[in-house]
């Protein structure tokens, strides 16, 4: 039922609810409240200075108002609670002064000055309080859709005859004591105790973890029906090409390697997720997968998220074969017609081999005569389909996804079900590890110091702001204002580039070229650089505002620099207590740290593949709901070994295991 079917709402309406993506009715109903807030009438006796503060009474006096700029008011009146009169203050409420009659009954909600007797009121309500505590949703407002307005519609929705899907099947329902769908949905909106909103608190996210594990158990089962293609493998050539590497492998490299051969060889489709830290070597990984593939006989594909990655990699790829007879293609946008057209050609007919591009890859017109894998590299970039895409251009092609993004194991074995999982923790010999620096605001001195004496060594360095444009509400650098604090210290002597992620594509392109090609001594940029560019010549990265980054996102900027041998240098510049980020001076290993950041901040940022698309909960957190998540993994098996979703009939149920296996 589309939204505007409900009664009060008009195209305007329609227009403002898709600004918070609701375009249904029963988008409406899953647009749960982010916070509570519990009314109930402050004990006055007991209240210290800036308290805040709920009372009610009656106005004694007519309120009287100041005008400031801009249309700004300030309205002061005194109010009687029956055992004291105070005086409130309260903001841009000037159109209210007409109603605020002496002897009107009004709650006050605020802030209490102790010292002067006063309120700091933000926000005024007609009518006395209720007598016992109520709970009130609150909800992530947009411009013209109050939190108010929200709920009446909400309460308007919720007495139509709709069947809201429940996809917890009944014995399940029965066996847990749940309350049923429609209850639980009613109770997150309109919470009658804490009790009953807990209860729906957690059959909700059961549901949705339950629906997640189910669909992981889909995804499965869909991969051992896959039948890929054994291919045999020349082991002499293979630990021939292995052998003749100009650097030695680590131990999880070469477990790694065993671990991609091994699948390549069954018939059993090759469903991987190579997960390992920066600069650990998970690409020489894929370049060798690629060589057993071509010594099967087969083409490889293997796709990265900028056209400025897919060119080194094709680099690295063509130097690493030098000597072979392997034909190596690479296909971005930038291609002239001509050129693609003939990439294209030698794909179909099976001249080229190895191929490195873009989300190019993925064209329509992009047909190849074998392909036998297919690679995704920072795989979390791209979306759920257009990996579909690339991976349904053969037949059964084994696929092997990468990720920079280290996950804890206890979570990845839970999270990644559905995949074979390889961590390649052991960094290469000959990194050097990045000295790192956590400083606070005042210590800049120190900083501009430290980056001078890189910036004559002819060295390069990376500038991070976390905003773009300056924030009315937030205090951070911004890459304007960077650039010229930059400028006016190093701009006499040294080149300054601006990067972020308003730049047209085309622009970003020709500023990391720049800097790569060290026409740039100092980039400045959002976090769009953390995808894994190469710049050996930068040996330095300044974060400002790091207190507002995750942990693992922290780690991840680390990783631009110390690609080499040279000694690199991180500082982390935070306006706030810095205990939080000590551990990445402590330590260089991701999977420590992402364990730390899962332990502080939950799942939001480590889990990036499954959040592209298929693990977008509502109410429910990876970490913190851990617990609900095992135990719903434990039924999702039971239930989906078992089959008794074709017993019950629940349409809604066949649809979303239908779709998730293939089947519609």
């Amino acid at each position: 039922m589309l939204i505007q079917e409900l009664k009060g709402i008009g195209p305007k309406s329609v227009k403002t609810f898709e600004k918070l993506n609701i375009q249904t009715v029963e988008d409406l109903l899953v647009y749960y409240p982010y916070r509570y807030d519990f009314i109930k009438r402050s004990n006055f006796d007991s209240l210290k200075q800036d308290d805040p503060i709920i009372i009610d009474g009656t106005v004694e006096n007519i309120p009287s108002i100041f005008r400031f700029k801009k249309r700004l008011d300030r309205m002061v009146f005194t109010i009687n609670t029956g055992s004291n009169l105070l005086k409130v203050f309260i903001y841009n409420r000037g159109f209210l002064r007409s109603k605020l009659t002496p002897g009107t009954m009004i709650s006050v909600f605020g802030k209490y000055d102790l010292k002067h007797h006063t309120i700091i009121a933000s926000d005024l309500r007609f009518g006395k309080l209720p007598e016992h505590t109520t709970i009130e949703s609150v909800y992530h407002e947009t411009k013209g859709l109050s939190s108010k307005h929200i709920n009446q519609f909400v309460l308007k929705a919720m007495a139509l005859p709709l069947t809201l899907p429940d996809y917890i099947p009944s014995y399940l329902v029965e066996e847990k004591g749940f309350m049923n769908k429609r209850e639980s949905v009613e109770e997150l909106h309109f919470p009658s105790t804490i009790e009953r909103l807990k209860k729906a608190f957690y059959r909700s996210k059961y549901e949705e973890l339950f629906l997640f594990m189910l669909k992981i158990q889909c995804l499965k089962e869909l991969n051992q029906r896959k039948r890929g293609v054994a291919k045999k493998i020349e082991e002499e050539k293979a630990n021939e090409f292995i052998q003749h590497l100009p650097f030695s492998l680590t131990p999880d490299q070469k477990k790694s390697i065993e671990e991609i051969k091994q699948d390549m060889r069954e018939e059993k489709r090759m469903n991987r997720l190579l997960q390992g830290d920066v600069g650990s070597g998970k690409t020489i990984v894929a370049f060798i997968s690629m060589y057993f593939n071509y010594l099967a006989g087969y083409q490889s594909a293997l796709m990265a998220p900028t056209e400025i990655l897919a060119t080194q990699h094709y680099e690295s790829l063509k130097k690493l074969l030098k000597g072979k007879s392997v034909n190596v293609g690479l296909l971005t946008g930038k291609l002239k017609a001509k050129e693609k057209k003939e990439i294209l050609k030698k794909l179909e007919d099976g001249t080229i081999d190895m191929v490195i591009g873009t989300h190019a890859l993925i064209s329509e017109n992009v047909n190849f005569k074998n392909l036998g894998l297919v690679i995704t590299d920072e795989q979390h970039r791209f979306g759920v389909n257009q990996r579909k895409n690339l991976k349904n251009k053969g037949q059964t092609p084994d696929i092997l996804y990468m990720s920079a993004t280290p996950i804890p194991r206890t979570y990845a074995l839970t999270i990644y079900g559905d995949m074979d999982v390889s961590s390649i923790k052991t960094m290469p010999s000959g990194r050097i590890p990045v000295k790192t620096y956590v400083k606070m605001e005042e210590e800049i001195p120190w900083v501009l110091s430290k980056m001078l004496q890189e910036l004559m060594e002819h060295h390069q360095i990376y500038v991070i702001a976390p905003l773009i444009e300056e924030s009315e509400t937030m205090s951070f650098e911004t890459v304007d204002s960077l650039y010229e604090k930059m400028t006016k210290a190093f701009g006499k002597y040294f080149k300054i580039g601006m990067l972020h992620g308003k730049m047209k594509n085309e622009e970003k392109e020709k500023v990391m070229e720049s800097f790569q090609k060290n026409e740039i001594q100092i980039l400045i940029s959002t976090t769009v650089i953390e995808v894994g560019v190469d710049v050996k010549n930068a040996t330095m990265i300044v974060i400002f505002d790091s207190e507002r980054f995750g942990l693992s996102s922290l780690h991840q900027l680390r990783g631009r620099v110390g690609r080499n041998s040279l000694e690199s240098t991180c500082v982390y510049i935070t306006k706030q207590k810095k205990e939080r980020l000590e551990v990445l001076e402590k330590t260089n290993d991701g999977f420590v740290i992402s364990e730390e950041d899962f332990r502080l901040r939950g799942s939001g940022e480590l889990f990036g593949y499954r959040q592209s698309g298929d693990m977008n909960f509502k109410l429910a957190d990876i970490k913190q709901d851990y617990a609900i998540l095992l135990e719903a993994k434990k039924d999702a098996e039971q239930f989906f070994k078992h089959k008794k979703y074709l017993e019950e009939q629940n349409h809604y149920f066949k649809k979303i295991l239908d779709s998730s296996m293939g089947l519609d």
